[in-house]
């Protein structure tokens, strides 16, 4: 199987700062990150498609217990892109002891993070991040 966005391809549009996801000639559904095949029909049929950087908050939780190689105590929200996409990404800027209900609905802009588990420069990784729009209030 021959896959449109390979994770190789994905690592290096997010280190150029582009999101790129993949839409379905079968139902139409928008898939980010991109995957093997479409989560709502289960189409194979995917074609490369820009996806925008904004959307709005969802939901939310604080990680106190982090996976090896991340610092505890930071938030994790979950986005529905304004294209129509829901990603799952790090919140920046914002006291995780300080995040509450109030978040949820938020406006907010996605941007790729840079993380490092080796300490090698040649093995950086990117995850998605995002920003609350206007800053944290």
């Amino acid at each position: 199987m021959e896959y449109p966005v390979t994770y190789e391809m994905y690592q290096e549009f997010l280190r150029q700062g582009k999101f790129i996801g993949l839409k379905c000639n079968g139902c139409g559904s928008i898939i980010f990150p991109p995957q093997a095949i479409c989560k709502d029909c289960g189409g194979k049929d995917l074609a490369n498609t820009p996806i925008g950087n904004t959307g709005h908050i969802r939901t939310f939780t604080v990680i106190r217990v982090p996976p090896e190689g991340f610092q505890p105590n930071y938030v994790v929200v979950m986005v529905e892109l304004d294209g129509g996409a829901w990603v799952v990404g790090r919140l920046m800027d914002i006291d995780p002891d300080r995040a509450g209900f109030d978040i949820i609905g938020k406006k907010v802009e996605m941007e790729p993070i840079s993380i490092n588990f080796s300490g090698r420069p040649d093995e950086e990784t990117y995850i998605l991040g995002f920003r609350l729009k206007g800053g944290v209030k």
